[in-house]
């Protein structure tokens, strides 16, 4: 890893950061382009795992939005972990794999650098699939203990578990290193003083494998998307500390994202299969969907899950499994744009990605000298987002900036995306990898 220093950090980051949100703060819409020369013979293979913010990509699928669009050969292909996703991704569809898929958000960035590939393998994020709908639960054991927000509850737990031995320390399960659920979990540790690189064993488990893992024993924590937290509640197996929109309200999760040489080679087929995927994504926000949706996507070949698993949750009803039960709450999985443009859970906002990039310097998956914006600028395409969205008559939902401002977390702390210095400084616990005091 290369030498830190604030100098060369702000450089890389700071500088860069404000010239992209400051400069970019008033942005044009673009003007409806010639999109009707799509090729109906586009074989386009699109992964995604069981979790409930695949939704889009399914109900594209199912309710004919990529035909409509003249994409009539897309194939959703189920996918068995993030492990394999990116496998598929590195293959690509022409040799078997997959073309582009539903990711967690920094899957693309972590690619195109090169850090989880044998070579970079560059990606372009076309739209945010959904804010929300995580979930960290823990153990049945755990439950006398109260565990909510604050993750400090658990340090006795955890520093008994250390005397025993490293054999010994509590698991915790996450999806994938550096990608959503780890970095989730992380903040949550971390917050409440657990350092999660030198307190606890973290480590890998897919998503549909956490809830056996869990009933056996095998792990103490975990974080996930839906259906896996209700399902563990319904077998009994642990209950919820909390849902993620608690953490960071209305905070980025899943991607679309595609192989960027298969978007240069087919950019009208890319647009076709985005404008396909947003008119899905207001579809699964419609509350009125929820039932249809959940139907859709609990099917064998999708989840293979009871729909009731799925739709409480995704109209804003938690049951913790504890006795706490929230209702029509502002914490639910949000696919589209609902009350304000400010709210727009599609939009993939740069900010939001310059965030996962902190994050993942800050546990050591990515050199401190990362240049952020160039990195940005690569993956992020937001521009077919905007085309996209004036396509198919919803301008109105075009952000008027590339960030979302300053994001405000359940512990106060803040990232404000023109000064990224101070947010991590603001970290206290860090990958010890990192410089605890950069200067």
């Amino acid at each position: 890893m290369s030498q830190f220093s604030r100098r060369a950090f702000l450089a890389r980051v700071g500088v860069t950061a404000v010239g992209g949100f400051l400069l970019q703060n008033c942005i044009a819409d673009a003007p409806a382009r010639n999109l009707s020369s799509v090729s109906d013979n586009s074989h386009v293979r699109l992964g995604f795992i069981a979790l409930t913010d695949a939704a889009p990509l399914i109900i594209a699928k199912e309710k004919g939005y990529f035909q409509k669009n003249g994409l009539s050969q897309v194939e959703v292909v189920r996918q068995a972990s993030w492990g394999t996703t990116r496998d598929a991704l590195v293959k690509g569809g022409r040799a078997g794999g997959i073309d582009g898929a539903h990711v967690l958000s920094p899957m693309p960035y972590l690619m195109t650098a090169g850090t989880i590939t044998d070579e970079p393998l560059e990606m372009n994020i076309l739209a945010r699939l959904n804010v929300n709908g995580q979930g960290i639960s823990l153990a049945s054991i755990y439950k006398s203990l109260d565990v909510r927000l604050d993750s400090g509850i658990l340090k006795e737990a955890v520093e008994t578990a250390k005397v025993k031995g490293p054999g010994r320390w509590l698991k915790v399960a996450m999806t994938f290193p550096g990608g959503t659920h780890d970095l989730w979990m992380r903040y949550w540790l971390a917050a409440g003083g657990i350092n999660p690189e030198t307190d606890v064993s973290l480590f890998v488990v897919p998503p549909p494998q956490m809830v056996a893992n869990m009933k056996t024993g095998t792990m103490h924590m975990l974080c996930v998307g839906q259906p896996w937290n209700a399902q563990l509640i319904r077998r009994k197996a642990g209950y919820s500390a909390l849902t993620t929109g608690q953490l960071w309200l209305d905070h980025p999760e899943k991607a679309l994202a595609m192989r960027a040489d298969w978007v240069r080679q087919h950019p009208q087929e890319a647009k076709a299969l985005l404008r396909a995927v947003l008119e899905a994504q207001i579809w699964c926000d419609r509350m009125d969907n929820k039932a249809e949706m959940c139907d859709i996507i609990s099917a064998p070949r999708y989840f293979d899950v009871p729909a009731k698993d799925i739709l409480e949750r995704t109209k804003g009803n938690f049951d913790f499994g504890d006795g706490r039960v929230l209702t029509n709450s502002p914490y639910r999985m949000k696919f589209w744009q609902t009350e304000s443009p400010t709210d727009n859970a599609s939009y993939p906002y740069q900010s939001h990605d310059l965030w996962f990039l902190l994050e993942n310097m800050r546990w050591g998956y990515l050199p401190m000298d990362t240049d952020t914006q160039a990195l940005i600028n690569k993956v992020n395409r937001e521009d077919l987002w905007r085309e996209a969205a004036i396509a198919i008559g919803q301008e109105n939902a075009i952000p008027k900036s590339t960030s979302r401002g300053i994001e405000t977390f359940f512990d106060n702390v803040q990232f404000d995306p023109r000064n990224p210095m101070a947010y991590l400084e603001s970290q206290s616990i860090k990958s010890p990898s990192v410089p605890q005091e950069p200067s």
